[in-house]
């Protein structure tokens, strides 16, 4: 556990603070600290999750900005759990798991079903939201938006450091057409980062019970995430975020190492091709 207490939570509802005061005034961070009595770095601090502010410093800062009792009460009822270190959200809330994942000096994923979110395809991931049924039309297509936009973090200079472990499973079940699932292998196969396939032969030792990512930070406490279409988890209690730890451990036993994961997934890639091809023969 280091020095800044801020959780996920505390970061996103910080920073929306800050939008509200870059939106509806034009003050600096200096001036509204002068305008409320406050040190400046009060309002730094508060804007970025690291100090939890009272109700009372809440409504001043909120009604300097000129937001009305609705929203003040709206935003204190949220802010009352910024700093637990168990939080659950509704799937739909995406905007601090975003934030989270897109500070992390490191990743680390778990994934049963499917392939991973940063990983995915346009294509894939349509195929997977519209076969689970759960969102709209049009919510699907903002979640997907959204995941795509998440990939960005892949592509940056400085990116995290990503470890992705995926049961064979995922790579054996069929999303979308056979068209699919090849590029989505072969998308895999040209990916720079760690793909550590369980192979189904581990046995229920490779079957967890929920997907797993592990956000570790070099200045912030590290954070396990868990999500299911129901909800989203944010752990940052040290027994959580140990027993997460304690998880990878064992898959790194149990998984091949990358080589031997990027041959799984270049045979099914070939097997996936082939079998598109004598069907295409076949209709010819």
């Amino acid at each position: 556990m280091n020095g800044d207490p801020s959780t996920p939570y505390s970061r996103d509802l910080g920073d929306e603070l800050r939008q509200v005061r870059e939106r509806f005034t034009t003050f600096r961070g200096r001036k509204i600290a002068r305008m409320l009595g406050w040190d400046p770095g009060k309002v730094s601090n508060i804007e970025h999750g690291k100090v939890r502010a009272t109700e009372i410093d809440i409504i001043q800062y909120l009604g300097r900005c000129g937001r009305p009792q609705t929203f003040i009460e709206d935003f204190l009822k949220r802010y009352r759990s910024a700093f637990d270190h168990y939080f659950v959200q509704v799937p739909t809330n995406l905007r601090t798991m975003s934030m989270a994942e897109s500070a992390a000096d490191k990743i680390t994923t778990y994934d049963l079903t499917n392939i991973p979110g940063l990983l995915q395809s346009e294509e894939y991931a349509r195929a997977l939201y519209e076969a689970r049924g759960v969102l709209t039309p049009d919510l699907i297509e903002a979640a997907i938006r959204f995941r795509m936009e998440r990939q960005s973090i892949m592509r940056r200079h400085n990116r995290p450091a990503c470890t992705f472990y995926v049961h064979e499973h995922a790579l054996r079940l069929k999303v979308g057409s056979d068209e699919v699932m090849e590029d989505q292998l072969m998308r895999l196969l040209f990916h720079t980062h760690a793909i550590r396939i369980v192979p189904a032969a581990s046995g229920p030792a490779g079957v967890l019970l929920a997907h797993y990512v592990l956000w570790e930070y070099e200045k912030r406490s590290d954070v396990a995430f868990t999500e299911s279409d129901l909800a989203m988890v944010f752990v940052q209690d040290d027994i959580g975020v140990r027993r997460c730890k304690s998880i990878f451990a064992r898959l790194d036993a149990l998984a091949l190492d990358e080589e031997q994961s990027r041959s799984m997934v270049a045979d099914l890639a070939s097997r996936s091709r082939e079998d598109l091809s004598d069907r295409k023969l076949h209709l010819a």
